[in-house]
């Protein structure tokens, strides 16, 4: 604990000290025995269960209910120039499965080319999650749609754990993104695949002059609990950065509770509203990283200390991995599992 409290600095005393205002006794939560609480009653096969606890028992975090994932698609959510360049021995798809292994992460999700190339020798001793659809960045002027790139059948047949998609909700293409996806996650559990859901808005008018919405709490668990209707086995989300999307922006739908007895503005409270939207924690809820920059291990163990201490099942950390040397993205990915590790860091 004393070593998190010294990267957290200043932040530590209100992250260690916050009492939620939803009460982690009506939650799901991440432990030794997650899968048998939060699965058994469900609709999903033994297959698809046996696919989840290869995610949840495997690298590091094996066996305590947390996931700690490498994902590197920003070859082409991001450009594979700008993604790589930083760091040019992961252009070679190998060397992001060779970090993942070497970070003890729980899996590593990339693309249907990168895992292709690589599912022979790997798949096999780390799970491989297969991101579908991306959002291509040579239509000029670029467009927010995510659209297909591969098929569940393709992430089956090299031997995949699950697979992986991106919905922009509030996008103009949202609609069809969500049917595309859902009917994806039902043949994915027909093949006995897990399913993990990038949770993301995108449009314009949720940035206004006063705020930018895109990472409000109500927003994006709304956008959660759709993921979790068409039954994401994961939601992936970035953390919450402010509230009252649905009142600034006067639209969608919204109660007074969801801005004061449910949810302050403390970081922790806002994520754990993320978390009850994901059916009160049944759905694992991993936060994002966020793109590299010049504080990458402070700011990756404060989104982890946030995250664990909602209630969520982990992190999701890929640029600022892989964008650094070798050895500095390995250590990164175990200074942020040894925050779930630690059984000092508290669940809230």
């Amino acid at each position: 604990m004393s070593k998190v409290t010294d990267i957290l600095g200043d932040k530590a005393e209100s992250l260690f000290n916050h009492k939620c205002a939803i009460d982690k006794g009506t939650l799901t939560l991440p432990g030794a025995d997650y899968l048998d609480r939060a699965w058994l009653q469900s609709d999903r096969s033994n297959r698809v269960l046996g696919s989840l606890h290869s995610l949840y028992n495997t690298g590091n975090l094996a066996g305590t209910g947390y996931i700690s994932i490498l994902p590197v698609d920003q070859g082409i959510e991001h450009s594979a120039g700008a993604s790589f360049s930083p760091n040019p021995m992961y252009f070679d798809p190998e060397n992001i499965v060779k970090l993942a292994i070497e970070a003890g992460c729980s899996a590593v999700a990339s693309t249907l080319g990168v895992l292709g190339m690589t599912a022979r020798k790997y798949a096999h001793k780390i799970p491989y999650v297969v991101k579908i659809n991306h959002n291509e960045l040579l239509t000029y002027p670029n467009t927010h749609d995510q659209i297909l790139f591969a098929s569940v059948e393709q992430a089956w047949d090299m031997g995949a754990a699950a697979v992986g998609a991106t919905i922009y909700f509030g996008s103009d293409e949202s609609g069809r993104q969500i049917q595309e996806v859902a009917r994806a996650f039902e043949r994915a559990h027909e093949l006995g695949l897990a399913t993990i859901l990038w949770c993301y808005l995108r449009n314009n008018a949720f940035s206004t002059q006063g705020a930018d919405y895109h990472l409000a709490a109500d927003l994006t668990g709304q956008a959660n609990h759709i993921g979790v209707t068409i039954e994401a086995d994961i939601i992936k989300q970035k953390l919450p950065e402010n509230n009252g999307g649905f009142t600034a922006l006067k639209f969608g739908k919204s109660a007074p509770q969801m801005y004061g007895a449910l949810c302050t503005d403390h970081p922790i409270d806002l994520t754990r509203y993320q978390l009850l939207n994901c059916y009160s924690g049944r759905i694992g809820l991993i936060n994002s990283g966020g793109a590299s920059g010049k504080d990458d291990l402070a700011e990756a163990v404060y989104t982890a200390v946030v995250n664990k201490r909602a209630g969520g099942s982990g992190l999701i950390l890929g640029r600022k991995a892989f964008q650094k040397p070798f050895n500095d993205g390995v250590e990164l990915i175990k200074a942020v599992q040894s925050v779930y590790l630690d059984k000092e860091v508290t669940i809230a």
